[in-house]
């Protein structure tokens, strides 16, 4: 299958961008200076200007995790469309497509439109699109480019008929091809059983403007944890999956594609979801596995490193080393009020929140680093984080601490350039697009 693409140029056209203020955490003395003059002055974290809080992402661990991720994957059988509104970094998403992903995954209409801007060529949206004004920007993009191929969800016949419309007064002269989504009770998005599943593909088969080209689904809206209720009903899901897939199958309604696309898998149990899309399906043409997993990229310090199947006992074992975190913050040490408390320059504004706290790990001062022990984050402010440390401890203010995070989606969001790091040298500034 063709393997999909970026513009290059596109992509190396980021580093002609200035900095300046609105850019945290870049020093002032590269205000003015593109990104590729000051790359060429060699900066490094300690004495190159920058200033706190200031995210990090680790050069070393991000290769790692994109090469075990690919070749699970190959080893595997399956295919990888990684979401990327992860990163929303189009320099990010050119390393996974430099590492055999066959597509880059989408939420929205807005993120489409980003990754396009770069020219990315093959994009699964998985949510459903029914904004008129939406689906006729669609239309002329798969007008303007031949090369450009693409997927969104449909999940009621409803859904069906607001897209053949919007696409009708478009004049839309490319079917879109759509993927009915099984949800589940209490769940997100999604048909609820396999007979709804056939009425809503019978209705995208009777469209003139849309091309059934598969299922979809997301087994993480079923499950939270990691319990043997959990994980069965991740199974339990995915039986489910097979079930409407067969069902629509045996109905002649993949009659315009030649292979079925069917995709799942969030970062959490991809290692089910390659077991379940890769059991033999006995069709009347070949299914194509995709997984949608996003956050490995850059793993984190907390829910990722519990749920990824490469840190815990997991199915289609191999010898792959787990993922390792990617992603950290420098933030100083400004009070220490109270023997016990310290508070950095780190708050809601600038570190992930909704899953876990930051990781204290070590600190940094004019003599070196060093291990941070029993050093807890207890809360955040704004721009502030309560870190209980032991009362004895040697930290002093002007001290910067080193803060492993959490949940990567909502860190990513709170930074348009990231210094890629290699030890304390910086060898490329990461743009994001939110």
């Amino acid at each position: 299958m063709r393997a999909a693409t970026m513009d290059r140029a596109a992509v190396r056209g980021l580093r002609d961008e200035r900095i300046d203020w609105r850019f945290k955490g870049m020093p002032s003395e590269a205000f003015g200076s593109t990104v590729e003059q000051f790359l060429r002055t060699r900066p490094n974290l300690r004495d190159s200007g920058f200033v706190g809080p200031l995210l990090l992402l680790d050069r070393p661990a991000l290769e790692h995790n994109l090469t075990t991720m690919a070749d699970w994957c190959s080893r595997h059988g399956v295919l990888l469309s990684p979401h990327g509104k992860t990163t929303m970094a189009p320099q990010l998403f050119q390393r996974q497509l430099d590492h055999g992903a066959w597509g880059i995954t989408a939420a929205n209409i807005s993120q489409l439109r980003v990754y396009r801007a770069f020219g990315t060529s093959r994009v699964l949206l998985a949510n459903q699109l029914v904004d008129p004004n939406g689906l006729s920007w669609l239309a002329s993009e798969l007008e303007r480019d031949p090369e450009f191929l693409f997927c969104c969800w449909v999940d009621s016949t409803r859904n069906v008929e607001l897209m053949e419309q919007a696409l009708s007064a478009a004049e839309c002269r490319r079917p879109v091809d759509v993927l009915v989504e099984l949800g589940g009770q209490d769940g997100r998005t999604g048909v609820r059983n396999a007979t709804e599943a056939l009425e809503v593909a019978r209705a995208v088969h009777a469209s003139p403007n849309l091309r059934l080209a598969g299922i979809a689904g997301y087994e993480a809206a079923m499950s939270h944890d990691l319990s043997d209720t959990d994980l069965v009903a991740v199974d339990d899901y995915l039986s489910g999956m097979r079930e409407v897939v067969t069902g629509v199958s045996q109905a002649g309604l993949f009659d315009e594609v030649d292979e079925i696309l069917v995709t799942a898998g969030g970062s959490s149990y991809f290692d089910q979801v390659a077991e379940a899309l890769t059991t033999p399906w006995g069709l009347d043409r070949p299914v194509v596995p995709v997984l949608r997993s996003g956050s490995y990229i850059t793993h984190d310090h907390g829910l990722y490193r519990t749920m990824s199947p490469f840190g815990r006992a997991h199915r289609l074992a191999g010898p792959e080393e787990p993922f390792r975190p990617a992603l950290r913050v420098l933030a100083q040490v400004v009070s220490r009020p109270e023997p016990d408390l310290v508070l950095l320059t780190l708050g809601r504004r600038d570190a992930s929140f909704d899953q876990d706290l930051p990781q204290p790990q070590r600190v940094r001062t004019g003599d070196g680093s060093r291990p941070l022990k029993g050093a807890r984050v207890t809360e955040l402010a704004d721009q502030h984080a309560f870190v209980r440390v032991p009362a004895d401890s040697a930290t002093e203010v002007g001290d910067w601490f080193e803060c492993g995070l959490s949940h990567p989606c909502t860190v990513f969001d709170k930074w348009p350039l990231i210094p890629l790091v290699d030890g304390d040298e910086v060898v490329d500034l990461v743009r994001t697009f939110f």
